[in-house]
């Protein structure tokens, strides 16, 4: 998917990149502060298939950019970001397909874009992920397949961290056990680059978010019996006998307090 952001001001335009890259961490995300460009960008590599443009822009503004898109590009849909609700009338006469109202928030780009665009958007199949016992992860009922035995371990730790953001340092403190060294961070700049090029390949690219320098999942896109059992799933807490990723160190921290959990507290 390409996505153009348009915003005359530098830190809403950075705002709108980054909750769009955080949205749809698949897409190609083009920045602009004019109009203009845009539509000659169009020219240059093609339509986009959405744009998140400001109202208020120098030379020509976002009213007189909707209605030259649709000429441009027929099929692309634009939703405008604004600070000034009071603009929807206007935006309308020209068939605007959206509106985000500012500051930008995330989930407010992501329901836009699940609206429009419902078959690229998250599909009713997820990522399917044991933790009990050995950890091992699944798409469309196949394993996963990891270019990189560690990659599969980045994925586990990120999962056991239920969609908490983790920096690389943090990351790599655990899978080298404390043992960083540069090319302990070098490399894992490769397994990032694996598992997102996993995910990819199995179409559940929105499953990992990287923002700010920072990686996570989403875990509304994963099946996981951790997830179930915290949740209160009865046939999850009973599926677990203790064991926890026990191919991992790090795990039997979250395994210890599963079983403290479990154990004081009986579903």
């Amino acid at each position: 998917m390409k996505i153009f952001a348009i915003d005359d001001e530098k830190a809403m335009l950075e705002a709108l990149h980054d909750a769009i890259v955080a949205a749809a961490p698949d897409a190609e995300v083009l920045d602009f502060k004019r109009a203009k460009p845009a539509l000659a960008a169009i020219e240059e590599t093609g339509a986009p298939d959405i744009v998140f443009s400001d109202i208020e822009l120098p030379g020509i503004d976002g009213i007189s950019f909707a209605a030259k898109l649709k000429d441009a590009a027929p099929d692309a849909k634009i939703v405008f970001v604004t600070a000034f609700p009071g603009y929807a009338l206007d935006a309308y006469r020209v068939h605007v397909d959206g509106f985000v109202v500012k500051p930008v928030e995330v989930e407010r780009i992501r329901e836009e874009l699940d609206v429009l665009f419902p078959d690229k958007g998250p599909a009713a199949a997820k990522l399917s992920v044991r933790c009990f016992g050995t950890f091992e992860v699944f798409a469309h009922g196949e394993p996963l397949v990891f270019s990189r035995t560690r990659t599969k371990e980045l994925l586990a730790f990120l999962v056991d961290r239920k969609g908490g953001a983790c920096t690389g340092p943090q990351i790599a403190d655990a899978l080298w056990e404390g043992q960083v060294t540069k090319n302990a961070q070098s490399y894992l700049r490769v397994l990032t680059a694996d598992l997102k090029s996993a995910l990819d390949s199995a179409g559940l690219a929105d499953v990992l978010v990287r923002e700010h320098g920072q990686w996570a999942i989403r875990p509304d896109r994963i099946d996981c019996d951790y997830y179930r059992l915290l949740e209160g799933d009865a046939k999850a807490a009973a599926a677990f006998d203790g064991s926890y990723m026990t191919q991992y160190s790090w795990a039997e921290e979250t395994a210890a307090q599963l079983y403290f959990m479990i154990d004081t507290n009986p579903l």
